[in-house]
């Protein structure tokens, strides 16, 4: 008896499993991968981060440097990187050769550069932290055309700060 139970069991177990979750028609499987991802290709600069801009192109003008061009697309770039950054709660520059084969593929990027910060209240109290960093100093003195920049806060109000530098 219990194996007859336990056979019918199996049975009714398959036929109510096996069958429930299917599907009418292909089609459905079919549209779930035509779905086409719209890249994002705008980003709204924050007040820190227009300031951080101003801040650098009025630096390297100040050295004798051309002014570098903001580009949404590295901005954009900058802000995964800075939620990644909040999410670990670290400040690091993981995965930046990932990021940097996206911009020069994406981007026509022919270098890639980035800074990062951590804590600064002020986009003076960073941009001075960079420019007495020798790394970060030669990034923002660098032969690079376009930058991009996201400042994002912890829950705690702290700022991250992630600033990407291309040539073109």
């Amino acid at each position: 008896m219990k194996k007859i139970t336990s056979t019918g069991f199996t049975l009714l177990f398959c036929a109510v499993f096996l069958t429930s979750c299917s599907k009418d028609n292909i089609q459905d499987d079919v549209t779930a991968y035509d779905q086409v991802v719209a890249e994002r290709t705008d980003y709204s600069y924050n007040t820190i981060e227009v300031e951080i801009l101003d801040e650098i192109n009025l630096y390297r003008e100040a050295i004798g440097l051309r002014e570098l061009k903001p580009m949404a697309k590295l901005s954009i770039e900058s802000e995964g990187h800075t939620e990644y950054m909040i999410d670990e709660g670290t400040v690091s520059h993981d995965n930046f050769p990932l990021r940097a084969s996206k911009l020069m593929n994406g981007a026509g990027a022919k270098a890639v550069a980035e800074n990062v910060g951590y804590g600064y209240r002020t986009s003076n109290a960073v941009v001075n932290a960079w420019l007495k960093s020798k790394g970060h100093r030669e990034n923002i003195e660098g032969g690079y055309t376009h930058f991009g920049i996201s400042v994002r806060q912890d829950e705690e109000g702290k700022n991250y700060f992630t600033n990407i530098f291309i040539k073109k």
